[in-house]
């Protein structure tokens, strides 16, 4: 994100008058304008007149970077029809994105309803937790990879992609076993899904690894089998797979826990021992910044840490209450988004800056955060 905005302000949804057509820059063609502006933040764009607002949201114009959030409304989807036994079929999560500049929320376009999506975060039997609904960013996509249906089997046969740039949904190519409590995570341009459990456990389907490559040409996408895991210890819980340098760590249980690590070499499609220093300090939702650091925050603390390849460890960044009971966290553009204790709030970090400061976003009402992600604004706004 590219600018900080406060908390104390209400959720804001602009309509301008689009007949103001004023010119960017007096005397100068458009084009070329554009190329003098483009070099000004769009803060600064935003703040100074209508045509500079509107040009921020011109495809043509470089785009700032906006989270996309998942959302369950906090009283379930809106239904006049009653379901037995309290559960609703509908799909219970929606879409959003936070532009930071306007420090508005707009829903995303509806996903494509043939087949019909239910993604179901809440069910009566399961008090004392919630269903995972596992997504994932990768080339500037976001993309839905695992989740549960009412009838607690796997919701997606297929990953379910938003592209910012298109202003589109689409989805993957069909996953060979469809899966829910699985890992996902990518890497150089790939999404990874290994272990999990499917309509109900296997112990093939648990130690399992396979990779959907977007750089190749859409006509030749498709899932590929790699190495597998050695057991199926990770397919007890929903668990992210972080990259860092060529590979991705991940760890089988959340929290302080005692837990056992993994790393998986993506040239060498290779498994190895995770680091000592680094399962140690993984108390907690981790994050990769561009694939070459990773930060964790450790939810009993509410501390933020940056992992130190060369000496094992993990050094602190800042220690926030706001930080305590952390869900899931993401990071780009120099900021941690974290998901507050019952998604109540984004708590957002900046760590470019010394110290690293931080402020808080708040959801529109209603609603619960349940993932967050940092990708390029939409294109079709009017503003």
């Amino acid at each position: 994100m590219e600018t900080t905005p406060q908390c104390t302000n209400p959720t804001r949804y602009y309509s301008f008058d689009d007949s103001e057509n004023g010119t960017l820059l007096p005397g100068l063609p458009d084009d070329l304008a554009q190329r003098c502006l483009s070099s000004l933040s769009p803060s600064l764009l935003f703040s100074v007149c209508h045509p500079w607002r509107r040009l921020l949201y011109f495809p043509s114009f470089p785009p700032f970077f906006s989270l996309y959030v998942l959302f369950s409304p906090l009283h379930g989807p809106t239904t006049t029809n009653p379901v037995p036994g309290g559960i609703d079929p509908q799909n219970s999560i929606e879409f959003f994105s936070f532009d930071p500049i306007s420090s508005s929320w707009t829903p995303l376009p509806t996903p494509p309803q043939n087949p019909p999506l239910h993604l179901l975060h809440r069910h009566p039997s399961f008090l004392s937790r919630n269903l995972p609904i596992q997504s994932l960013t990768v080339s500037n996509h976001l993309v839905l990879i695992a989740a549960t249906t009412h009838k607690l089997f796997p919701a997606l046969s297929s990953p379910l992609v938003f592209h910012p740039e298109s202003n589109s949904w689409f989805y993957g190519p069909q996953i060979s076993t469809p899966r829910r409590w699985c890992v996902t995570g990518s890497a150089q341009g790939a999404v990874y899904m290994a272990s999990g459990v499917g309509s109900h456990y296997q112990g093939d389907i648990a130690r399992s690894m396979e990779r959907w490559d977007l750089n190749k040409k859409r006509e030749s996408w498709g899932w590929e089998n790699k190495a597998p895991l050695k057991d199926g210890r990770f397919s007890r819980e929903e668990v992210e797979a972080v990259g860092y340098r060529g590979k991705l760590c991940m760890v089988n249980v959340k929290g302080n826990a005692v837990k056992e690590g993994a790393v998986y070499d993506v040239e060498l499609d290779k498994w190895e021992e995770m680091p000592q220093g680094m399962v140690a300090g993984w108390n907690g939702p981790a994050a990769t910044m561009d694939e070459d650091v990773i930060y964790v925050i450790d939810e009993v603390k509410g501390r933020l840490s940056i992992y130190d390849g060369e000496k094992d460890c993990w050094e602190k960044v800042i220690e926030l209450e706001q930080l305590k009971r952390a869900e899931q966290i993401t990071a780009g553009r120099g900021k941690i988004c974290a998901i507050s204790a019952k998604g109540e709030k984004i708590i957002v970090v900046d760590v470019r800056d010394k110290p690293a400061r931080f402020w808080e976003v708040a959801p529109p009402p209603g609603m619960e955060v349940v993932a967050v992600h940092v990708l390029p604004r939409m294109i079709s706004r009017q503003h």
